[in-house]
């Protein structure tokens, strides 16, 4: 949680998020349900991944909605993001938020790559992957990236990207 984006995120969800991420994979639906979302997988358009808005029956509460119909491995990275907004972008979800397939919404560009930054964090914490790489013998390759991947249960290639492979 090195990335200045968590400065914006307010303390007491900033450890909770904190108390999630001792185990790999983190379990990213015990974590929203600690910050108080609710996590739905549903039926959604083909070119939706997910969405965050606040509940009909309880204003103070967000739902998320995950597209039940994706693979595991981008279920988990859109809950993440999602969460991402809700750390990030409390103000602007107001009526929601539908990020399409290429995590791409209404929001701006930016605040896209800040909610897919944040989600990476989450999913593949950085000393997490740090010490994985480490018994695995080390060396960040396309090998080691699809070991961790595996124990990180996220893509391939998001984890070719967070090793700079």
């Amino acid at each position: 949680m090195s990335d200045p984006l968590w400065n914006r995120v307010d303390p007491d969800e900033a450890e909770i998020v904190r108390q999630h991420l001792n185990e790999v994979p983190v379990k990213v639906g015990a974590l929203a349900e600690s910050l108080g979302l609710k996590v739905f997988r549903s039926v959604l358009p083909p070119n939706v991944s997910g969405m965050i808005q606040p509940s009909d029956q309880e204003p103070d509460v967000y739902e998320i909605r995950i597209n039940k119909f994706e693979i595991p491995e981008r279920q988990r990275f859109t809950l993440a993001h999602e969460i991402a907004h809700f750390l990030l972008h409390k103000s602007d979800i107001r009526a929601g938020v539908i990020d399409n397939i290429m995590y791409r919404s209404q929001l701006t560009s930016k605040k896209e790559a800040e909610a897919n930054r944040i989600a990476a964090d989450i999913l593949m914490p950085a000393s997490a992957v740090r010490r994985a790489l480490s018994e695995i013998g080390g060396a960040a390759d396309s090998e080691s990236a699809e070991e961790l991947a595996q124990k990180f249960r996220v893509s391939l290639p998001a984890m070719k990207i967070r090793l700079g492979v």
